[in-house]
């Protein structure tokens, strides 16, 4: 006599840990809240109670290292680059990265711009591009069903997995300390 006498008996589970740890992943992804321009309107709208993405188990989380969705709601400037650069090295792995709106997909009206990078994709891996001026919160809803189901069927264990991507901590210049003590100064210190 074995462990298990009868599968075939309710409440009775069988599967692997494979997908178990996908099936979790796709049904509980998590968003950084990290808007940029316009869109980001349309991804706040998201929240709200006509549309309700936390039915499908999609929250908004206000640090990075809570968060495994960055959403790239609208253009990059080149002077922004190393800030989403940075937010996206500051999440936990396995992440993903979804580029909302035409602004973030090629850079849109403002790529010819001497500022702007041509697409998100010139800064970070883009998962899913979800196309439209401004960005309707359905599009961005199916976006996130899009999303969902690439997790779902992306396997993290085993020797056929994608290998994860190195940590690589912020660094800020030196100078960037005399300027800030500088702009202290003139400010006053900030305190008010």
């Amino acid at each position: 006599m074995g462990v298990i006498e009868d599968a075939s008996t309710p409440n009775f589970l069988l599967t692997t840990v494979d997908a178990l740890l996908r099936w979790g992943r796709s049904h509980s992804l998590w968003i950084c809240n990290a808007g940029s321009a316009c869109c980001s309107l349309e991804m706040l709208a998201m929240g709200g109670s006509r549309y309700d993405m936390d039915r499908i188990g999609t929250f908004v989380r206000g640090s990075p290292r809570q968060s495994d969705v960055l959403v790239i709601p609208g253009p990059i400037t080149k002077k922004m680059a190393p800030i989403f650069t940075r937010v996206y090295n500051q999440m936990a792995e396995p992440r993903w990265v979804i580029a909302m709106g035409s602004c973030a997909i090629t850079g849109g009206a403002f790529a010819d711009s001497y500022s702007m990078v041509r697409g998100a994709d010139k800064v970070l891996p883009v998962d899913v591009y979800i196309p439209g001026c401004p960005v309707r919160p359905e599009a961005l809803f199916y976006g996130l069903l899009k999303l969902r189901e690439k997790v779902a069927s992306t396997s993290y264990l085993g020797a056929g997995r994608e290998p994860l991507g190195l940590y690589v901590p912020p660094e800020l210049p030196p100078e960037w300390c005399g300027e800030i003590a500088e702009f202290l100064a003139e400010d006053g210190g900030g305190d008010e």
